[in-house]
């Protein structure tokens, strides 16, 4: 078993996709054209739920195309909204979900999407990686962001040995410097929508296979 090294893994992914992923971002790698700033953040990352890059980004390009504020939001027309997402499936809870949750901050937070973990978990569908993607993404707020293709990777590679994504973050969080945590789900993503794939791992393709404890490919 080679013995990890995250950030020499960090550093190789990030010149295999340069600008990593964020929420909205297509598959393709393209920036969406609003700007990652902590409200559209929260509300694509809550739209990224349970679904694909491009559905996200349609969604999120519809919805924000629509309504580009927390007031706008607010005040929105539930049928208006639930329509804009639907790309992104389950179109009426996360429809309420966003209207609901710009409600909230701006009857509850004065309108400012808060940088506090515990603060953000109040909202409604906001989760440890809607909250440290907001963080991260929006805020620069020092955050290990993980999802399905981070959980899944760390695990693959034995960078940990956990059994669901609130374990994987502490402990991604023990073993990387926190001057890196924002890293590992801007690369750790795109190697996993390009490379190591939930179905196929393309070891052979793999920047990364000589840390990789599931890799039977010699480097």
């Amino acid at each position: 078993m080679v013995e990890k090294d995250i950030c020499w893994i960090l550093d190789t992914l990030a010149k295999e996709y340069v600008g990593g992923a964020y929420p909205g971002r297509s598959s393709e790698g393209l920036n969406p054209e609003w700007p990652a700033d902590p409200f559209h953040v929260l509300i694509a990352t809550i739209l990224s739920q349970r679904t694909r890059d491009d559905n996200t980004r349609r969604a999120s390009d519809n919805l924000f195309h629509l309504y580009d504020s927390i007031d706008e939001l607010a005040d929105a027309d539930i049928d208006k909204v639930v329509d804009a997402v639907r790309p992104a499936g389950f179109p009426k809870q996360k429809g309420s979900a966003i209207i609901e949750c710009c409600q909230m901050l701006r009857d509850e937070f004065d309108g400012i999407v808060p940088s506090d973990t515990e603060e953000l978990l109040k909202l409604p569908m906001v989760g440890r990686k809607t909250a440290a993607c907001v963080r991260s993404y929006a805020m620069d707020i020092p955050s290990v962001c993980v999802d399905t293709h981070v959980h899944r990777i760390a695990n693959l590679m034995g960078l940990v040995h956990t059994k669901d994504p609130t374990e994987t973050e502490f402990e991604l969080m023990r073993i990387t410097p926190k001057d890196r945590w924002n890293d590992i789900n801007r690369y750790i993503v795109r190697h996993g929508q390009v490379v190591c794939l939930p179905n196929k791992h393309n070891c052979s393709k793999c920047s990364v296979r000589s840390m990789c404890d599931s890799c039977t490919i010699p480097y």
